[in-house]
């Protein structure tokens, strides 16, 4: 069954039925041509009706007060992780922020299967970082959509203050909460009555690692002590990490540490595939109004796919999608978001190319059983997606 088959009666529950069938179309159009500008997205939108009026019908659609994210993500996304994970269950949740011109999105996503499912995000009134106060925004209401999980945040040096890891820290009382934020070089630290020096200062290289415990990262009074795990990947393949990690966190060894940080690259992965790998959101000149709510497609759109992607897999028709993986690779060459794109595009080519396709097949008939078995295959993924 399809995602929107699947989620239709939550949808429709908060848009009209013309609301529902263009929230199906833009979906579509997002999948097939991997755009977000509005002007391109009129211009392909099949209504029967001048562009100027698509136009206008596509804009009045995303400021529609029902695509808040809290009332008509929230219970979908919910729903999936639910579906995806036991209740209790460690989730590791990412924090992550990417910018292009005047936009400055902000957004915290979940761990899966080396991608990340976006969950919540902001578009911050301003270029740079962002503070405390908004951090603090973004993150407080996913613990409370998720508080029957164990759950890990994940931020890089930008999320480096130890306000924030405190602020979790206090969190984690009432609440199966750890954190790993990554430290810049230049952090003063301590242990005990030791003096303040720098990470920099460890004398850390290559291929080295470490865990202190106990630490205190700032001079200021009440913040209590944290734990460090610090880390130098040694150079692989010709190329070496610049420089090592320092990693806040309040849990309890290394390994832990650096299992679970390594997976803050989904996030990055995302971002990606929602700009040169996917759908161009970077291409978008709307307001911000507007922009909320194409990321919002966005995230249903990559969602729906990846998850998508997941079910070609298991079908074991991958190789009609994609170039196998090579047994020397360590990683799949390919990510459930890239098979379930793709799968889609080319049951959809099917469809539009089918006589021309058939010609092609006539005029090899040596070539039938092959023909025969990518048919039964794309019948058993169309069936399936």
């Amino acid at each position: 069954m399809s995602f929107l088959a699947v989620y239709e009666s939550h949808f429709t529950k908060h848009l009209t039925q013309t609301q529902f069938e263009a929230f199906r179309i833009l979906l579509w159009l997002l999948t097939v041509h991997k755009q977000v500008r509005i002007e391109r997205l009129a211009a392909c939108f099949p209504l029967p009706i001048l562009y100027q009026s698509r136009r206008k019908h596509i804009q009045r659609f995303l400021v529609l007060s029902a695509l808040a994210i809290p009332r008509f993500w929230f219970p979908v996304i919910k729903a999936i992780i639910c579906k995806e994970f036991k209740t209790g269950s460690r989730l590791i949740i990412t924090i992550d922020r990417t910018q292009w011109k005047d936009k400055n999105v902000f957004m915290v996503a979940v761990i899966w299967k080396k991608l990340a499912l976006p969950i919540y995000w902001t578009l911050l009134g301003k270029r740079g970082a962002s503070r405390l106060s908004e951090q603090q925004a973004l993150i407080q209401p996913v613990l409370c959509l998720l508080k029957n999980y164990e759950l890990v945040i994940l931020g890089d040096r930008e999320f480096h203050s130890v306000k924030l890891a405190y602020w979790l820290k206090q969190k984690s009382k009432k609440q199966k909460l750890f954190f790993a934020f990554r430290q810049k070089q230049g952090t003063n630290q301590k242990k005990d009555d030791e003096d303040y020096q720098t990470f920099s200062q460890l004398g850390m290289k290559p291929g080295m690692k470490m865990f202190l415990t106990g630490v205190s990262v700032t001079k200021n009074k009440g913040f209590g002590n944290f734990n460090v795990g610090t880390y130098w990947k040694r150079k692989y393949k010709g190329k070496q990490e610049k420089e090592p990690w320092f990693i806040l966190t309040n849990l309890d060894s290394l390994s832990e540490v650096l299992k679970v940080y390594r997976a803050r690259a989904g996030i990055e992965a995302m971002f990606k595939d929602c700009k040169t790998g996917g759908y161009n959101w970077e291409g978008s000149k709307a307001n911000n109004k507007r922009l909320n709510s194409l990321i919002l497609l966005i995230a249903i759109a990559y969602t729906a796919t990846s998850l998508k992607g997941k079910t070609f897999r298991q079908t074991n028709q991958g190789k009609y999608i994609a170039r196998l993986t090579e047994k020397s690779r360590r990683d799949r060459r390919h990510s459930n978001f890239w098979i379930g794109l793709y799968g889609s595009l080319w049951i959809h080519a099917w469809e539009f190319c089918s006589d021309f396709i058939s010609i092609m097949m006539s005029n090899n008939p040596q070539k039938l059983n092959n023909y025969k078995r990518g048919l039964q295959a794309m019948s058993i993924i169309d069936k399936t997606a």
